[in-house]
């Protein structure tokens, strides 16, 4: 698809931490250190991790669980009461719950089965987030999974016709950092920053696993508009919407979408934000990454975070406290991927729980 490296590339921001993650949690700089000393880091990692799940399957309101949920998820051979399933459903349950405790639901299902996403909870989200379009686009990636064309175009219409794009990646963000503080990281599992970069290190790795619409399902159907005015018409509203979406890979789409649907002027300022789009994400994901060194940037990553927001409110909100533009600078250019990054970032676009 013309420009969906550039789209890969904004997706891979859900996964800013799968630098530090690739060997489940080391930070870069422990590449250079003997394997067993890595080896004994994540394992002191993954068992404070499973420590800090047995504190807050205690609480009874829906952000910690929904926290607690997050950090459980890729843990192996949790207790009854510490999984993922048992943890996000009684998050679900709770008197102040919402779309956002919904929306990670998704994923408590049996892929083996072919009973992804969860579909109670998909039901769940039609109700309470009707006007949000990114209900309808994971609706729609079902639908066109299942060959029903007919439900597929009434889902693109239903996502057109919302009022916001939202996939509550912040709110996942703002539930892990306010409880990564649950308990000290022992010394076992600290690096350069101390316990902010321990604390960082979990919230961001763990946010990655954020369920995903497949993005480039909608890329593909409206890029096949044609001389279907009315498909068109309903893509290009869709990308004005997706350009205030929630998230990097959201808008990237909308530009994508503008870039490939538009007149001339809606193709070059969709070229322009698109740049500014990428100046932002490797801004940001560098910043993400030193977090693991510089314990002032651990700390301005989770100070945001539990301010809460919009995952891209809260990108846009670090950068300028580090002074950073949100605008490209002139001369500045993105950087090409190599085709083994392009084939893993657009990989991770395509998502879903």
């Amino acid at each position: 698809m013309r420009g969906w490296h550039c789209l890969a590339l904004a997706g891979a921001l859900t996964l800013v931490a799968a630098t530090a993650a690739a060997d489940d949690t080391n930070p870069p700089a422990a590449a250079s250190a003997p394997a067993i000393a890595n080896d004994a880091r994540d394992q002191a990692l993954q068992s404070f991790q499973r420590d800090m799940v047995s504190v807050l399957a205690l609480r009874a309101t829906a952000e910690p669980l929904l926290g607690a949920a997050l950090l459980a998820r890729p843990l192996s051979n949790p207790s009854k009461t510490g999984s993922f399933h048992a943890l996000i459903n009684r998050a679900a349950a709770a008197d102040d719950s919402g779309p956002a405790v919904q929306w990670v639901r998704l994923a408590d299902c049996d892929a083996k089965a072919d009973a992804c996403p969860n579909a109670t909870a998909l039901r769940k989200l039609t109700e309470e987030a009707p006007d949000n379009a990114a209900v309808w686009l994971l609706k729609l990636g079902i639908d066109t999974r299942d060959m029903k064309a007919k439900s597929t175009r009434e889902d693109l219409a239903k996502a057109a016709n919302s009022k916001i794009y939202d996939d509550y990646a912040g709110n996942s963000l703002t539930a892990l950092a306010n409880v990564v503080d649950a308990l000290p990281p022992p010394p076992a599992t600290q690096g350069a920053a101390g316990p902010a970069g321990v604390q960082a290190l979990i919230v961001l790795a763990n946010a990655r696993l954020q369920p995903q619409p497949a993005l480039p399902v909608v890329a593909k159907l409206c890029e096949g508009a044609g001389g279907d005015d009315a498909l068109k018409a309903d893509c290009l509203k869709l990308a004005k919407l997706l350009g205030w979406g929630s998230s990097p890979l959201s808008r990237s789409l909308g530009l994508h979408l503008f870039e490939t649907l538009g007149d001339a002027t809606e193709k070059a300022t969709a070229q322009q934000q698109r740049r500014d789009l990428i100046w932002q994400v490797q801004n940001y994901s560098q910043l993400a990454l030193h977090a693991q060194d510089d314990p002032t940037v651990a700390q301005l990553l989770l100070a945001t975070a539990r301010q809460g927001g919009a995952e891209m409110s809260q990108i846009a909100t670090v950068l300028r406290t580090r002074g950073v533009s949100i605008t490209a600078p002139g001369s500045w250019q993105p950087q090409p991927q190599s085709p083994d990054a392009a084939q893993q970032d657009t990989s991770a676009s395509a998502h879903s729980p």
